[in-house]
């Protein structure tokens, strides 16, 4: 049986099909795109797989009737052809309104912070029975991770992506200090001397440092600051903010959303404006769904703005 599949290619097929639905060799040829007498040698190939005529000449001697085989054989045909058809397009068409399929996005907690309140609902309203999920990433196993598709996309700085993987800037951000709305401090711009004396909050991912890049900064101009109190999380921050007289700098998009509790002041010493990347791996360049998802955070990144 193996061996008889395997003498069927999809042109028979087709071509037996064609020949059900327009019974003259003529008009079957033209349908095909193919000689007649290409058409002639698939007919001979059909009749000795099947062991059957297929089609004999009609009395009148204009085109064919199908023989009872093959008209037996026109409905399975036909399912059997969709199905195929089916098969083809499955990877190259996404519906997202009914699509079930569960996507990742490996992302540290600043760029999660930063995306998810704005894509999740936007994901949620095209693709309703779809899932989400934001996962911290495996620095180190990231590029394997986005290979086996454990993850699909991976948003992170240009120096945490592998070289295999295929890269696009998603925003380039800016630090800004915040403090709570009503701070004994007022609202005039921060000097130098306001920054160090103040009590800082320092986000610390990997957790319970209390010295990061913006003491770095200090330093390189002779200065340095009080961090009282240090967390992992930035979704916890503006909740520490509103209810201590601590300051924190942190990115100017994440901090924007919380604006009605906490005033925005820029920084008072130079910080480099850093970029954010969206990463994934070239086997799921041409993927429907992949794409799909890639210009929704793109989409997202770019509404976002710092403004």
């Amino acid at each position: 049986m193996s061996q008889r599949i395997s003498d069927f290619d999809v042109g028979l097929l087709v071509t037996l099909d064609t020949l059900l639905k327009y019974p003259n060799v003529t008009h079957a040829a033209a349908r095909l795109n193919i000689t007649q007498s290409a058409l002639s040698a698939r007919l001979t190939r059909l009749r000795q797989l099947l062991n059957d005529p297929l089609f004999v000449p009609a009395a009148s001697g204009r085109g064919m009737i199908a023989t009872p085989h093959a008209s037996a054989l026109e409905p399975e045909l036909t399912r059997l052809l969709e199905r195929f058809n089916d098969f083809v397009n499955t990877a190259h068409s996404f519906d997202p309104a009914n699509s079930k399929r569960v996507f990742r996005i490996a992302a540290t907690d600043n760029p999660a912070a930063i995306l998810a309140p704005d894509l999740i609902p936007l994901f949620q309203a095209a693709a309703p029975m779809a899932k989400i999920a934001f996962t911290l990433p495996n620095k180190a196993k990231i590029a394997e991770h986005l290979e086996q598709g454990d993850v699909d996309l991976f948003v992170g700085a240009a120096e945490d992506g592998a070289p295999e993987l295929i890269a696009q800037t998603l925003f380039q951000e800016e630090f800004v200090t915040a403090q709570r709305r009503g701070h004994p401090r007022g609202t005039t711009p921060l000097t130098i001397e306001e920054f160090c004396d103040a009590e800082h909050l320092l986000i610390s991912t990997s957790g319970g440092h209390f010295s990061g890049m913006i003491d770095n900064a200090l330093a390189e101009i002779g200065r340095e600051r009080r961090v009282s109190i240090s967390i992992q999380s930035y979704a916890l921050a503006p909740l520490v903010l509103a209810s201590t007289d601590c300051i924190c700098t942190l990115p100017r998009r994440f901090l924007k959303r919380f604006e009605d509790t906490l005033d925005l002041f820029p920084p008072p010493l130079p910080l480099s404006v850093f970029g954010m990347n969206l990463f994934w791996h070239p086997r799921m360049r041409t993927d429907p769904a992949h794409i799909w998802l890639r210009k929704m955070v793109l989409q997202v990144a770019k509404t976002t703005t710092a403004d």
